[in-house]
């Protein structure tokens, strides 16, 4: 089996995505890969194959991801998706059954900004109690978990272009996330 483990080793105290459960910041950082190699002169780890990072609730999946990490020891990771599949994240939120996830064939994270790319038929999904309560669709969508914000843009350069195509934003009735509050 020629599964290689990076654990915190790399020093990757990021991903706190998505207005991400505090506990997590806490939890060592996991990489599973089927390759992988590090360099330490200009900090850049690579690595191939079912990649898969696991910190706390966060789970990211993709074929291929690269970290890097700046003079301030902050990290950047890109996640390239496999041929013909989508790289995806997961993440409970804090305050109760909240989830954020999202899929593209590349995201990029920044630890600094905490901030969330995702490029070419991006899509984040909001959940509550296991319910989708919203759902956005485009060629590239910018989340901010620290203002929980999102922007949707119509082509994967991160800028809207006339006849680029089109962005779709799915937002629940407030009666389908609390059934009780229909009820009187």
């Amino acid at each position: 089996m020629n599964k290689i483990l990076l654990c915190a080793l790399f020093g990757l105290g990021f991903l706190a995505a998505a207005r991400a459960e505090k506990a997590d910041s806490a939890k060592p950082t996991v990489i599973e890969a089927d390759q992988g190699s590090a360099d330490d002169v200009r900090q850049i780890r690579t690595l191939t194959g079912n990649v898969q990072l696991t910190r706390g609730t966060l789970v990211m999946k993709a074929g291929r991801a690269q970290v890097t990490e700046d003079p301030q020891g902050y990290q950047f990771v890109t996640f390239w998706a496999a041929p013909g599949a989508l790289a995806s994240f997961r993440q409970k939120r804090d305050g109760g059954d909240l989830w954020v996830e999202g899929e593209a064939e590349r995201i990029e994270y920044d630890n600094k900004t905490e901030v969330v790319k995702l490029f070419s038929r991006a899509k984040l999904t909001r959940l509550e109690g296991g319910q989708v309560s919203d759902e956005v669709q485009g060629a590239f969508i910018s989340y901010d978990s620290r203002k929980e914000f999102f922007a949707v843009e119509n082509n994967a350069a991160g800028a809207s272009k006339p006849g680029a195509g089109r962005v779709k934003m799915v937002i629940q009735p407030s009666e389908q996330r609390n059934p009780a509050a229909g009820k009187k």
